[in-house]
């Protein structure tokens, strides 16, 4: 009943928003919260040049920066070009966004029934005959793909691009690296708590960016490290010192860098690998904000994940056992490390993880 009441909830915006839309501007709109942009899937050329070509013309479009729809998806308007996203981050996150949607025919028709019962009962002002008359006809065509109308061209020029809502906290993010890379390389550090999403992010930006990734968990301490003393000290549960001689130094020289990754199994340093610094270093994990090591980012975020959350998480993807040593051994040390060091106040952005 709440999806239902969603639908028609959006819909009926979406009309006083647009009151000059047609009967296929509402199908567009149901047919993208459906299926996304699953029609353009490998076809990132053809999406960059025509995001290039608008990029150019600067469109002056009347589309909100940011418009949800009525499901996993949104769109997100070629506006955002002038606030200093890449003409190239917006086409990744587009086509990352381009996947088969298995469950999107359906979805597609029970929304149409909801439209269909708002015109029936006029509280979407379009003509019933008219609405069911186009819809026998797109139902005959399989559903395909459908334009704005002409009418909804010329009043609102509508010129976006539909992404995956998931995308859209990071938003601020990708804006500052886009603006910081036009004039110099970066080094970012991912910061925040056990299962924030700190991998996950530092994931998407290397399939965006094509960047450099290091992990923090590389450089977990090795057991005669393991003191009293040094898991007791705020910061102490990583070996900074090694990161810092392997990693930044080499990284702030634009240097190629070895080094042998902690093995989590095996409790020993693993045989050395070699990676080449990109334009755009990434560094991710907790403690990556240590006092020893913050001075050599050019920009840091902290991801914000509540209690309830960051429990749920754990619970999901470990075993009883496994989440145990989370609650009881891990989470404190990184709390300790978070409060005492005031580390999410000395990240440059904050993303709060929902």
């Amino acid at each position: 009943m709440k999806k239902i009441e969603k639908t028609a909830e959006m819909l009926i915006e979406y009309f006083i928003a647009y009151p000059k839309l047609e009967i296929q501007d509402v199908f567009k709109f149901l047919y993208q919260s459906s299926f996304g942009c699953e029609h353009m899937c490998g076809q990132y050329d053809r999406v960059f040049s025509l995001l290039k070509e608008e990029q150019n013309a600067d469109l002056p479009t009347k589309s909100p920066l940011i418009e949800e729809l009525d499901g996993d998806y949104c769109r997100i308007s070629t506006k955002i070009f002038k606030k200093g996203l890449a003409t190239n981050t917006l086409a990744k996150l587009f086509m990352l966004s381009a996947k088969k949607e298995e469950n999107g025919l359906n979805q597609l028709k029970q929304k149409l029934d909801i439209a269909k019962s708002l015109v029936l009962s006029g509280q979407l002002p379009l003509n019933s005959e008219d609405f069911l008359k186009q819809l026998s006809v797109w139902e005959g065509k399989g559903f395909s793909p459908i334009h704005h109308s002409e009418v909804f061209k010329e009043n609102y020029h509508p010129s976006y691009r539909v992404i995956s809502k998931t995308f859209l906290p990071f938003l601020p993010l990708f804006l500052e690296i886009d603006t910081r890379l036009q004039s110099n390389r970066l080094t970012l550090a991912i910061e925040g708590g056990s299962a924030s999403g700190k991998t996950t992010l530092s994931a998407l930006l290397e399939e965006v960016y094509d960047c450099t990734v290091f992990h923090m968990d590389d450089f977990f301490l090795q057991p005669e490290q393991r003191t009293k003393k040094r898991l007791s000290t705020p910061g102490g549960n990583i070996d900074y010192e090694r990161f810092l001689k392997e990693i930044l130094i080499p990284l702030g020289k634009n240097e190629a860098i070895t080094f042998c990754p902690f093995n989590c199994s095996s409790m020993s340093l693993a045989p050395p690998i070699t990676l080449k610094p990109e334009r755009l270093c990434v560094i991710e994990g907790a403690y990556s904000m240590h006092p020893a090591l913050k001075s050599n980012y050019n920009l840091s975020v902290f991801l914000d994940i509540s209690p309830s959350l960051q429990r749920s998480r754990i619970l999901n993807r470990n075993t009883p056992a496994f989440a145990k040593r989370f609650f009881e051994e891990w989470i404190p040390l990184e709390e300790l490390y978070f409060k005492e060091l005031n580390v999410k106040n000395s990240c440059n952005l904050l993303i709060e993880i929902t």
